[in-house]
C-alpha cells in the first residue's frame, strides 16, 4: 500500500480503546440511551421476511445482543476493549477485535449490526468492505452512525467558549458523517441496495455535567488524533455548558443517527433496471388529464 492509498488517521484507536475500557463499569448509567438507539435501528429487521440465526454484534456495550437473543438469533459480540468485553459478556459469545481487521472468515454470519460503533474508524471504507466479506451471500449489515448536526449544541459551546478563552479552537467533538455519503460508502464497498436515512434522540439534562457524564460513560469521549493533549483551561466546559439551549429548565443534547442498512449481493436479489429499458417514457407517466 503506497502513501496515497493508506486511510487519514483522523482517530487515536489507543484513545478509543483507553475510554471503552474506563467506561466499562459505567456503561450501565447510559443504558436507557443506547437501547433506545438500538431498538430503532433493530426495527428495521421487521421490515423483512429474511429470517436471520446467525449475527455479529459490532461493539454494542451489552446491549444489541440481548436484544437479538430476544429474536430468537445466535449472537457473537465483539469489542475493541477487553474490558469492554469481559464487563458485558452475559450468555452471548464475546471477542476481542478490532473493527479495521476483523478476524472473522468471510460468509460467517447472515446479520451485522453496527449501533453507534463505527465512528471512531479511521478506515470506514475498508471496515465496511470487511463486514460484507463477513455475511452470507443476502446477508444484511445495520448500522447507525452519529451524523452532521449530532450533538451539535456541544460542538458550538465548545468552540465559542474556547474561542473566547484563547483566541482558538481545538477539535473537541469528533467529525460525524453527512448521511448523504452513507448510501455512497455502503455501494463502495460492495453492498447492494442501500438505504440511509435519519432519525434524532433529543436528550435533556437538569444538570448540564451530566451530558458530559454520559459521554465517559458510553466512551465517547474525545479521540480525535489533532485534539489538544494539554488540560483544558478550568472555565472552558464551565462557560460551554453555561451557554448550551435550554428547554423546560433543561440542557438540550441533540443525538442525529445516520440509520444504514445494506445487502451483501446474492445472485437473486432485485436488481434497478437498465437505463433504456422502460417502456413508457416519463413524459407519459406524468401526463394526466387536463
Amino acid at each position: 500500500m503506497n502513501d496515497a492509498d493508506r486511510p487519514m488517521m483522523v482517530f487515536d484507536r489507543a484513545a478509543v480503546r483507553r475510554h471503552r475500557d474506563r467506561a466499562a463499569p459505567l456503561v450501565d448509567a447510559v443504558a436507557p440511551v443506547l437501547a433506545e438507539a438500538a431498538e430503532r435501528l433493530l426495527d428495521r429487521l421487521d421490515d423483512t421476511t429474511h429470517r436471520f440465526t446467525r449475527a455479529l454484534d459490532v461493539g454494542g456495550r451489552g446491549i444489541v445482543a440481548p436484544m437479538l437473543a430476544a429474536r430468537g438469533i445466535d449472537c457473537v459480540s465483539m469489542d475493541l476493549s477487553a474490558a469492554m468485553v469481559r464487563a458485558r459478556r452475559g450468555r452471548a459469545v464475546a471477542v476481542v477485535a478490532d473493527e479495521e481487521f476483523l478476524p472473522f472468515a468471510p460468509g460467517s454470519f447472515d446479520l451485522v449490526v453496527a449501533c453507534l460503533s463505527l465512528h471512531w474508524v479511521n478506515d470506514l471504507p475498508g471496515a465496511l468492505i470487511q463486514l460484507r466479506r463477513a455475511l452470507r451471500p443476502d446477508g444484511l449489515l445495520l448500522a447507525s452512525m452519529p451524523a452532521v448536526g449530532s450533538l451539535g449544541e456541544l460542538r458550538l459551546a465548545l468552540a465559542e467558549a474556547e474561542a473566547e478563552l484563547s483566541a482558538g479552537a481545538s477539535p473537541r467533538v469528533a467529525p460525524f458523517v453527512d448521511p448523504r455519503d452513507a448510501a455512497g460508502l455502503l455501494q463502495r464497498a460492495g453492498f447492494a441496495l442501500p438505504v440511509v436515512d435519519t432519525e434524532e434522540i433529543s436528550l435533556l439534562y437538569a444538570d448540564p455535567l451530566g451530558l458530559l457524564r454520559d459521554l465517559r460513560a458510553a466512551g465517547e469521549t474525545n479521540a480525535v488524533a489533532a485534539r489538544d493533549r494539554r488540560v483544558a483551561n478550568r472555565s472552558l466546559f464551565a462557560r460551554a455548558l453555561a451557554a448550551l439551549p435550554m428547554t423546560q429548565d433543561r440542557v438540550v443534547a441533540t443525538l442525529r443517527m445516520a440509520m444504514m442498512t445494506g445487502w451483501a449481493p446474492a445472485p437473486d436479489q432485485p436488481k434497478p433496471a437498465q437505463r433504456g429499458s422502460g417502456v413508457v417514457s416519463l413524459a407519459e407517466a406524468l401526463k394526466g388529464d387536463e
